[in-house]
């Protein structure tokens, strides 16, 4: 089926939490597992601009659809950081822009770099860059949904699993189109294929693993992913992934975790 992009741009939104009672954690409160946990979600959900201006400058912003699915999903993910702050300040943790800047301030020349290199890769490459674009951000928005349900159904919090569901509806409409793309760019390039092929298997990793300390990736995918039923929902993930053109039998997911002591 393919993705409705007019329909898409004219409903984006930010998540909703005005009506949700954020009393709940006074009475309520989480452990500090689980907001240690949220506080790398947040982080990685406010670097979003950083990944969008990376893409600025590849094929990828010459296409319509593209570009427009860009602006707002960095839009609705920018306020997926701010419900989860909200969530944090709750507990009394704070989070605020100069400890965003100086987190990306630690990657030094890799973070100055990197729209560079992207750009140089994109235009190399020409338009088969946006299949694997569309199939990395395909891989990255599936674990995000996955990482937000196990959260909600392992907490069961009144607020904060209502919470987390609303942003795995959004994030899974990201899937949508990730997906819906990915799927005809690699059905029409061998070339596609064998660069997304390339690129996943060698380079690949959990969401915020290129970004946060790898205790902190370790935390975040062991809180969330260990134990047989976490092995299930990776496995489910690799099986999403695998079912594109041309990557059949990968297992990115499972191999990037073993890495972080998960699913070992």
């Amino acid at each position: 089926m393919a993705f409705d992009i007019d329909r898409y741009t004219s409903t984006s939104k930010k998540v909703q939490w005005g009506d949700l009672d954020f009393t709940e954690f006074e009475r309520n409160p989480l452990p500090d597992s689980t907001l240690r946990s949220l506080r790398y979600m947040a982080d990685v959900e406010y670097h979003t601009v950083c990944y969008l201006r990376d893409l600025l400058v590849t094929p990828s912003h010459k296409e319509v659809d593209v570009s427009a699915f860009m602006t707002m999903w960095n839009r609705e993910e920018f306020w997926h950081g701010e419900a989860l702050s909200k969530v944090l300040g709750a507990h009394k943790v704070t989070l605020d822009y100069d400890e965003l800047k100086a987190t990306r301030l630690k990657l030094g020349w890799k973070d100055r770099l990197d729209p560079i290199k992207q750009s140089v890769l994109g235009n190399v490459i020409g338009k088969d860059f946006i299949a694997v674009h569309m199939i990395w951000g395909a891989a990255n928005e599936w674990s995000a949904v996955a990482a937000y349900n196990r959260l909600a159904d392992m907490e069961k919090h009144p607020v904060l699993s209502e919470l987390l569901r609303r942003i795995a509806k959004q994030e899974a409409r990201h899937v949508a189109f990730y997906a819906t793309q990915a799927r005809e760019r690699l059905a029409k390039s061998k070339k596609a294929q064998v660069l997304a092929r390339l690129a996943l298997k060698g380079a690949w990793g959990p969401v915020g693993s290129s970004i946060m300390p790898a205790e902190e990736v370790s935390h975040v995918m062991g809180h969330l992913f260990s134990g047989e039923e976490g092995l299930r929902e990776i496995r489910k993930l690799d099986e999403h992934i695998s079912r594109m053109p041309g990557l059949e039998g990968l297992t990115i997911v499972e191999t990037s975790m073993k890495k972080y002591g998960v699913a070992a």
